[in-house]
């Protein structure tokens, strides 16, 4: 469990703690709910790109493999600072995988019957630092 949602509980549980203690509590709580949106955004990125690289093969250029780069990078960074997130990440990446399909329904000609359902690639694969579909 998330070291947030513990201390978050803990503060909770103690009926002696002060009003501010309890409004303490509150902001924990959000603050690891925003942690993980933001993870789940971030990592909803890869994916999104990662299949337009794949079945737009016309969009694979140096800006392609920057954002993918950048996400990668900006998502170990989140880790790094909140290394509470770890465990999230497996769990997250169906709902960013969904994200990632309406960024490519939106920025190309794939509607959502053109993608797979599930996510094609392994979590190990979306944060691989050399792995773009179709480069292999």
């Amino acid at each position: 469990m998330a070291r947030h949602v513990e201390l978050f509980q803990l503060l909770k549980a103690k009926p002696c703690l002060s009003e501010r203690a309890g409004h303490l509590a509150e902001e924990i709580e959000a603050l690891g709910r925003q942690e993980r949106r933001e993870l789940v955004n971030r990592l909803g990125i890869l994916p999104g790109h990662l299949l337009k690289g794949q079945f737009q093969l016309q969009l694979r250029g140096k800006s392609w493999r920057a954002t993918i780069s950048e996400q990668r990078r900006q998502i170990q960074q989140l880790l790094k600072e909140s290394p509470s997130l770890k465990p999230e990440l497996l769990a997250a990446l169906p709902e960013a995988y969904q994200d990632g399909i309406l960024l490519v329904v939106k920025e190309t000609p794939l509607s959502e019957e053109d993608l797979p359902a599930e996510c094609p690639y392994t979590l190990e694969q979306v944060m691989d630092l050399g792995f773009y579909p179709g480069s292999e």
